[in-house]
Formats: structure tokens, C-alpha cells, sequence
């Protein structure tokens, strides 16, 4: 019995596999992010007499590194990742400093470094960076104020989040403060709290906190059609590719946004190209791709066993999904105008490297339900 019993284990150990629908739903996207990517930046390269599919090629790139990633760390054990936290984290303040000191600066906002032919945007990497901190620290205790190792993770988080605002980049410090929301109420920490910080801080972001530039963002987001030439025109022009691509779209690369009217058409408001192309149809499948991504996070989430890696799946799905939704607001006109790409879908290799390696964690989380589930089985047999 005993031998049936290894050899069983044996097996099953073999034939584990990851969460097959959300690997699914992510390469559905990826391979819908790198048809997006060419056709909305492929104008714009002709128009600079550069190689039509140079955004693509270089977007590929991103996804063979992220996807080799991916597999590493879908066979890493992620409670191993505890021990690698504050490495990652220091590595990621000192790449935030440098984007600082040495950083390349893109209409008015210097997020980027280049190393050698590679161009990296850290405040990327500040994203599993936050949720391994907190998963790390509120898997025991939620307590803010009497668990010192809590105010300790506090203080990198701190760090990354005022490096980021200064680049500026407004919209990634908000990404990470609802990720640490998010994270910390799961947790089974004091909604109160969270309501009374909320209550202080938003005012006092809205009076002293917000750049000019900012602050025109909200003022436009509710007013767009005020300057039209101006400050609005993003958000109109996205608006009018919703319209122009009505339930079916225009059809695969016949945007006429993206020609001359429609700015960071491959990046920021490639949503609104997918709209413009593909229709409600084709902005409604993305919606279920990430839709699925965010059902299947939170399952893995409940399935699993222990607290830390409860806490890891949750946040590393709270913030791609978020993200997601944020940039379909965003090119949608529900929110003010922000700069967070789309997960899988827009320009960037650090987005898409870092994206797929914190999918890679959560197919290992899953893995591992999957281990425990089928040798509980065993032993039931037994």
C-alpha cells in the first residue's frame, strides 16, 4: 500500500499542471496586444521612415523574456519569494534612483533608463515589488501600529511611491496605493482606518499635491469639449474611434484615428484603435479576457492554503486587473486621463515582462492548490 501510495503521488506530481484558463486568457492577449501594436504604431514608424513592424519586433522581445520568465517562475515555489523580497525591492529603489539621476525623459516626464540597447521603466517593477512586501508582512498580522516588521515593509513602499510621484508619474502611486488597499483589507485589516486615511489624504492631494498639468486633467475630464485643440483633444479623438468603429469596427488596420488624430495610439489609447477597428465586439472580448484573469486570481486566491500566498495572488491580480479596467476608463472618458498602459495589450516591455512574470506566479500558486488537492485525494483513498 505504501508503495501504491508513492508511486500514485509520483504520478500526480508529474502531471500537474498550472490554471490552463487564465494561461489561456493571457496569451489571447498577447497575441491580440501584438496585432494592436502594429497596426496603430506601424503609420507612425512609415511616417518617421523607420521599419513598420520596429514596435512590434521590440515588443516581441519583451514577450520572449517575459514568457521565459513566466515559466521560471510558474516552477519556482512562490514561498521561496520571501526570501528574495527586500533584494528585489532594493534593486528596484536603486533603478527608480537612477531613472532620477540618469533617466530619459519623454513629454515632460522622466520614467525611463536605458541600459545598453534596452530601455526599462522601473516604476514597473514597484509593482510585485509592493504586493511581496505586503503579502510578506500581513500574512501574520494586520496590526499597523505593534508589528514593527509591517512599519518596515511601510518604509521601502514609501520610498518607491515618492521616486515614482516625482518622475511624475501620478498614475502608477495610485496603482500601488489601491494594490496596498486592497491587499491590506484582505487581509482582515481595519476598514476605519482605511476610510479615515482616505478622508485626509485626498484632500490634501487635491490642494497641494497635484501638478498643474494634473489638476487640467480633471478639469478636462469633465469638460473636454471646453479646449478641443487643447487639453480635450485626446479624449475626444478617443471618443470619436468608439463612434467611428459602432458594434463590428472598421475593420483590422483601417483605423483612421491612429493616422494623425488619435496620440499614443499604440500605447496609452490603444483601447480606443481596438474600439475603432474591432467594434464593441472586439472591446468586449478584451473585457472577458481580463474579466477571466480576475475570476481566476481570485479563485486561486481562496483555494490556497496558506495566508502568504492568499495575499499573493490576490495583489498581483488586483493589479493587473485594475490596471486593465483603468485604461479602458481612461480611453472610455469614465475617469480622468492617466498614463498606465494596458496590461498585455499596450507598448512597453517592461509592462509586458513584468506582466507575464506575475502571471507566472500565480499559475505556480495554483499549481500548488492542485498538488494539494490531488494528494488529499490520495490519502482519502488510503
Amino acid at each position: 500500500m505504501s508503495y501504491q501510495s508513492n508511486s500514485v503521488e509520483k504520478m500526480s506530481t508529474q502531471n500537474m499542471q498550472s490554471d490552463r484558463p487564465l494561461f489561456v486568457a493571457v496569451i489571447f492577449l498577447v497575441v491580440i496586444g501584438l496585432m494592436s501594436i502594429f497596426s496603430a504604431s506601424a503609420p507612425k514608424c512609415i511616417e518617421m521612415g523607420l521599419n513598420p513592424a520596429r514596435f512590434l519586433i521590440q515588443q516581441i522581445l519583451g514577450v520572449i523574456v517575459g514568457l521565459v520568465g513566466l515559466k521560471f517562475l510558474a516552477n519556482f515555489h512562490y514561498k521561496k519569494l520571501m526570501t528574495y523580497t527586500l533584494p528585489f525591492t532594493a534593486f528596484v529603489i536603486i533603478m527608480l534612483i537612477l531613472v532620477k539621476i540618469a533617466g530619459v525623459t519623454v513629454n515632460g516626464a522622466q520614467r525611463w533608463i536605458n541600459i545598453g540597447p534596452l530601455s526599462l521603466q522601473p516604476s514597473e517593477f514597484a509593482k510585485p515589488a509592493v504586493v511581496m512586501l505586503l503579502a510578506g508582512v500581513f500574512y501574520k498580522n494586520t496590526n499597523l501600529l505593534d508589528n514593527k516588521k509591517i512599519i518596515a515593509a511601510f518604509v521601502p513602499i514609501l520610498i518607491m511611491t515618492a521616486l515614482i510621484f516625482t518622475q511624475p508619474n501620478l498614475s502608477m502611486v495610485l496603482l500601488l496605493l489601491a494594490t496596498s488597499v486592497a491587499i491590506y483589507i484582505c487581509a482582515g485589516g481595519s476598514l476605519q482606518l482605511i476610510i479615515c486615511a482616505l478622508g485626509t489624504m485626498i484632500p490634501l492631494l487635491l490642494l497641494k499635491g497635484l501638478k498643474g498639468y494634473q489638476s487640467s486633467r480633471i478639469v478636462t475630464w469633465l469638460h473636454p469639449e471646453a479646449d478641443p485643440l487643447g487639453a480635450g483633444y485626446n479624449i475626444i479623438q478617443s471618443l470619436a474611434a468608439f463612434a467611428s468603429g459602432g458594434l463590428y469596427g472598421v475593420g483590422y488596420g483601417s483605423s483612421k484615428q491612429k493616422l494623425a488624430w488619435l496620440p499614443e495610439a499604440h500605447t496609452d489609447f490603444i483601447f480606443a484603435v481596438i474600439g475603432e477597428e474591432h467594434g464593441f465586439i472586439g472591446c468586449l472580448l478584451i473585457i472577458c479576457l481580463f474579466w477571466t484573469i480576475l475570476q481566476r486570481g481570485f479563485l486561486i486566491a481562496v483555494k490556497c492554503q496558506d495566508m502568504y500566498g492568499k495575499l499573493l495572488a490576490l495583489g498581483l491580480t488586483f493589479s493587473i486587473c485594475f490596471q486593465g479596467f483603468l485604461n479602458m476608463w481612461v480611453a472610455s472618458s469614465f475617469v480622468p486621463a492617466t498614463g498606465v498602459p494596458m496590461p498585455f495589450i499596450s507598448y512597453g516591455g517592461s509592462s509586458i515582462m513584468v506582466s507575464l512574470w506575475m502571471i507566472g506566479i500565480l499559475l505556480n500558486i495554483s499549481k500548488d492548490n492542485v498538488k494539494r488537492v490531488r494528494f488529499g485525494n490520495v490519502r482519502s483513498i488510503q
